[in-house]
């Protein structure tokens, strides 16, 4: 069914899409125009723009997993200066503590009453930097902005600015001084991305860069928050078809029940599968990357494009998966092979 809100009741389904997709078209030169700005400044890391731009226009939010050096925080800073929003950096330590993310009660002598300090986690874009290296109660002061867009400090509750953001970043390879994120948390992101290193030509690019006199470029505001705003209410028109919605949850569901796809040997694997927040998201991302392709509906490879970093933090592997060292992103590549595509 055609999910097209502004449309007229009577509009022919055809009609509608061919709509939708003209005004997709007409985004396209503003999305290449934030590719080039965020290009100045991120040499390659493609594959980490398009997650950002995903989670961007789908409303979602997105962490970063990747080895110190490879742009993280710099692609999420250039990100916010591209566009002309509230921008505010949280660095995770150990003595943090979830008054200095959400905010506080402060006691004023001269009025004899308490008012509210909001903290950093009043801004559109907020970058949640080395998460992991905070305590469980700090990261869990995220949960509810997060999932409800809103903070509750004293008994008051106050609702946070739209668009409203979490892009985070987390360092794989350091154990001590971490603590792993809750499986509550890490639900909350829409996208779970793992970075590679650049190519020895963008290596290359990033050495000149770098070393020449007057540094790297910055990027300029050239989108408002009417034009993500804009953006996100055409990438919820596009088309999603019920043969693709039925394949979202064959590919889900092979997480919880593998052997009724063919999958048992994967049984032993999974502890637990994905939530129905996967099923949500997995369609959410998929229509915000056939919108950054320029088109107005979902097809297959939108949704086995985007399967691995929907999935792969929703999933519990078990103690024999570690042993034959298979990662949650091989079981998702297995599921995505095995499932037939509409």
């Amino acid at each position: 069914m055609f999910d097209l809100y502004i449309m007229e009741e009577n509009m022919n389904p055809a009609e509608a899409l061919r709509i939708v997709s003209e005004k997709i078209k007409l985004e396209k030169p503003t999305i290449q125009l934030l590719r080039n700005e965020i290009g100045k400044v991120i040499i390659g890391q493609k594959y980490m723009i398009d997650r950002l731009l995903i989670a961007l226009f789908a409303d979602g939010h997105v962490l970063l997993e990747g080895v110190p050096g490879l742009a993280k925080t710099l692609a999420i800073k250039t990100l916010a200066d591209a566009i002309n929003v509230d921008f505010s950096r949280i660095q995770f330590t150990p003595d943090l503590l979830p008054a200095d993310v959400t905010g506080t009660l402060i006691y004023s002598q001269k009025s004899e009453s308490f008012t509210v300090k909001k903290g950093p986690i009043f801004s559109n874009f907020v970058l949640a930097d080395e998460i992991n290296r905070a305590p469980a109660k700090v990261q869990s002061a995220l949960l509810e902005a997060m999932q409800e867009r809103q903070i509750t400090i004293g008994d008051e509750t106050f609702k946070l600015p739209t668009p409203f953001l979490v892009l985070a970043t987390q360092n794989p390879i350091e154990q001590e001084g971490t603590y792993p994120l809750p499986e509550a948390q890490v639900d909350r992101f829409m996208l779970k991305v793992f970075l590679d290193y650049p190519t020895k030509e963008e290596e290359r690019e990033i050495i000149r860069a770098n070393v020449r006199t007057q540094g790297l470029g910055k990027a300029n505001n050239i989108l408002t928050i009417a034009d993500i705003e804009k953006c996100r209410s055409l990438v919820k028109q596009v088309y999603l078809d019920e043969k693709i919605e039925q394949y979202i949850v064959d590919i889900v569901y092979a997480t919880r029940e593998p052997e009724k796809y063919g999958l048992g040997f994967l049984d032993p694997m999974i502890s637990i599968g994905c939530s129905p927040r996967a099923s949500i998201n997995l369609a959410l991302a998929a229509k915000a990357y056939a919108f950054l392709q320029g088109r107005g509906f979902v097809i297959p490879e939108d949704i086995r494009e985007v399967a691995p970093d929907v999935m792969r933090h929703r999933m519990g592997l078990t103690y024999e998966a570690e042993a034959e060292n298979l990662t949650a992103s091989d079981i998702v590549s297995k599921i995505v092979a095995k499932i037939e595509v509409p």
